[in-house]
């Protein structure tokens, strides 16, 4: 039974963390490859053009949320599976 739970557990996990990668491939570099085409449209408040946003700030902004957005679901596997660490 253990050894299910194990497996599900890392199987759910992996998954996460790929999931992850994936998002973080995208905005590191495909978006960083179209700073040209996306400088075309700009953000209304702020008036940059978004692929400068994006390439400067946007970037980051969401590798930030990402890390709280990883983090907390992780959490929720780990406390399914009953491998939580306690507060």
């Amino acid at each position: 039974m253990q050894e299910t739970n194990d497996q599900a557990h890392w199987r759910r996990t992996t998954k996460l963390m790929l999931a992850h990668l994936g998002i973080w491939f995208f905005f590191g570099y495909v978006i960083h490859m179209f700073v040209n085409t996306l400088n075309q449209y700009t953000i209304p408040i702020l008036k940059f053009p978004l692929g400068f946003y994006m390439a400067a700030q946007g970037s980051l902004i969401v590798f930030v949320v990402m890390l709280f957005v990883f983090a907390y679901q992780q959490d929720k596997i780990d406390r399914e599976h009953g491998v939580a660490e306690d507060d």
